[in-house]
């Protein structure tokens, strides 16, 4: 597959600043942009792959004067004896989008299942699933990624997370109770079937309401299961906006009422009950 690629795109995707890639096309022939009809410079496929592992190399300490003097089997061989552990796993990123971008389902379950034995279920969720999601939304906003990719790609993910829900053991009705859902339009479900998987291996009794869940019906539902904490969060505007959310929140009867809001979430003028706190990370869920 060719790819359409912009320089501000490899720099998103690679962490390489522009600049610094002009610099390295112009002075060691990194790359040999094709151009449109218009003159405009892209780059393909290939360009991003061999970036991709230039970026971890150099990000290694390496010297660009000597990464572009290696083949494209001494670079992957170079890349392959970095033992940084953050590269690493930016390693297994990168090596996740290629499949997905030929809809390679045994290549992609090929990957998975080697990084749940090198660094264990949870930590491929944390430190490979989510980082590569925001780069696919990268790629997805430039037109690198399709739709059809995009959901084929977030298909298997969610299989995979479900498979490891259910190998975990069943926690007994005197464990600690959370209830999970996502507000009504809200169906972008994967980080909650990550925090439903998070809570029941660490002996919580999850209670799993889903996608798209009137919080009418979730405040009567807690009113039986008496949680100890309950957990939402809304890519999307949640319906109604996010204050009356929040508010409808603190009517849950629970211990402690958590809404997950990103960065540019944040907004200094909602008002959060006491029962109420917002988070911004997974880590603070663990």
């Amino acid at each position: 597959m060719m790819g359409n690629y912009s320089i501000k795109e490899l720099e998103r995707l690679s962490g390489i600043k522009a600049h610094t890639l002009r610099i390295w096309e112009k002075r060691y022939n990194l790359f040999e942009p094709h151009r449109t009809d218009t003159n405009i410079r892209y780059y393909s496929d290939s360009d991003l792959k061999k970036l991709l592992n230039v970026a971890i190399l150099s990000n290694d300490g390496k010297k660009i004067s000597k990464i572009v003097e290696l083949d494209e089997e001494q670079l992957k061989d170079a890349v392959s004896q970095v033992t940084n552990t953050e590269l690493i796993n930016q390693k297994r990123i990168d090596d996740l989008i290629f499949p997905m971008l030929s809809f390679d389902e045994d290549k992609i379950n090929n990957l998975l299942e080697s990084y749940y034995k090198e660094i264990g279920v949870e930590n491929t969720f944390t430190e490979v699933f989510y980082p590569f999601l925001e780069k696919v939304g990268i790629l997805w906003l430039t037109d690198g990624v399709n739709l059809a990719q995009e959901h084929f790609m977030t298909h298997i993910i969610r299989q995979k997370i479900s498979v490891a829900i259910e190998s975990l053991p069943k926690n007994s009705e005197k464990s600690k109770k959370v209830i999970l859902f996502l507000p009504e339009g809200e169906y972008h479900e994967l980080g909650l079937l990550f925090f439903a998987y998070l809570y029941k291996k660490r002996g919580v009794r999850v209670y799993y309401f889903g996608q798209s869940a009137p919080i009418k019906q979730i405040k009567k539902a807690a009113k039986v299961i008496k949680p100890n904490w309950v957990l939402t969060y809304s890519v999307i505007s949640p319906k109604g906006g996010l204050q009356n959310l929040v508010e409808e929140l603190g009517e849950c009867e629970s211990d402690e009422n958590y809404l997950l809001v990103n960065s540019f979430q944040k907004d200094a003028s909602i008002l959060y009950p006491p029962n109420v706190k917002e988070i911004t990370s997974y880590s603070e869920v663990i």
